[in-house]
């Protein structure tokens, strides 16, 4: 337990008051709301405060011993401090000085999610970034599907708490209480929809064919022009509702066909550049642990959250593709990571042409 407060100088002037009057020290304790040992204490010796608890020195490590540690943290990435100090056979640090020796030369963090990739899928994404390098990334159109819970990532409920002050309560509920499906698209500097799906629709071939028509077909692609519409350039993940012979074949009678449907390698989300938009939506709608009640406020808040991102954002993923394409090529088919750095690649296409 840690120590209590000293007494202040006016709760010492009513003991003393209270003392003049007669009173016990374990009714003081009672008036003044403190602790009776606190109290009797201060009568014993009225000039003494407390004593100051003293830092004891950290255990000390070698030079030798810090340069064992740092080999290990390199070679047992996401272990313990104790596992690693263990491997250096260094023992009887306690874990505030482990923790503290490895705060100067690591990082805590979580291992990163990424799809399963074997040589197959490598040399798909290889064969897709050859086959499109020299296309005009401003006429593809982006799209895919996010689903948003009412609680939002566990991991994402963490922030700073002043000193004092009690962690505030956070619901937990099943399944993150229940979610919404939402389709999105981007082109060169603007924003399709979002649009919600209907709760409780799973998307199969069929509704995911009805859905389109519904809200992307009716509201946003019967208003371009015609001269658009022949060089737009639609691309879709390869979900099963989306790569079915049945959805295929649906998109070609809306003349979406061949060319103008671009194929898409396995396992690559690395590769649209709307994931990077989705992640921007959540950071927003989930900042400082935000939770919802309806899927309705939820859906208003994705809403929100997209008016929120300006046309240079969305420029700025879509003109990312050159660079996606070069790095794929440069890995060899390896993932590039969700969280792509844009670079300047200057005019080095004509390499892998």
């Amino acid at each position: 337990m840690g120590q209590k407060k000293d007494l202040t100088g006016s709760e010492k002037s009513k003991v003393v008051r209270y003392l003049a009057e007669g009173c016990s020290s374990l009714k003081i304790a009672k008036l003044l709301k403190r602790d009776h040992r606190t109290i009797k204490r201060f009568i014993q010796n009225s000039q003494q405060g407390r004593k100051k608890r003293v830092e004891k020195p950290r255990c000390k490590i070698t030079a030798h011993e810090l340069r064992k540690v740092k080999r290990a943290a390199a070679k047992m990435p996401l272990a313990t401090s104790l596992a690693i100090f263990q491997s250096c056979n260094i023992t009887g640090v306690p874990k505030s000085t482990r923790c503290a020796i490895l705060r100067d030369m690591a990082k805590v963090r979580k291992a990163e999610r990424r799809p399963p990739l074997n040589k197959t899928h490598k040399l798909k994404r290889q064969d897709w970034a050859k086959k499109y390098l020299k296309t005009d990334f401003s006429k593809v159109l982006w799209t895919d599907e996010m689903r948003v819970s009412l609680d939002g990532p566990d991991g994402w409920a963490r922030g700073w708490i002043g000193k004092g002050q009690r962690a505030p309560v956070r619901l937990r509920r099943q399944q993150g209480g229940g979610g919404v499906l939402v389709w999105a698209g981007i082109i060169k500097d603007e924003l399709v929809g979002p649009f919600r799906v209907e709760d409780g629709v799973k998307l199969n071939s069929q509704s995911y064919c009805q859905f389109l028509e519904d809200t992307f077909f009716k509201q946003w692609y019967r208003k371009k022009s015609a001269s658009f519409k022949k060089n737009m350039i639609f691309m879709q993940d390869n979900a099963p509702s989306h790569a079915s012979k049945y959805s295929t074949a649906w998109l070609a009678r809306k003349g979406i066909k061949e060319e103008k449907l671009m194929t898409w390698p396995p396992c690559s989300p690395d590769l649209n550049p709307i994931e990077n938009l989705w992640s921007i939506i959540k950071c927003e709608i989930y900042k400082e642990g935000k939770q919802y009640t309806s899927l309705n406020s939820v859906w208003e808040a994705v809403v929100a959250a997209a008016r929120n991102v300006d046309g240079e954002q969305i420029k700025t993923l879509t003109e990312s593709m050159d660079g996606r394409l070069l790095s794929v090529l440069a890995k060899k088919g390896g993932y590039i990571g969700r969280r792509f750095v844009f670079v300047l690649f200057f005019n080095v296409r004509n390499v892998y042409l």
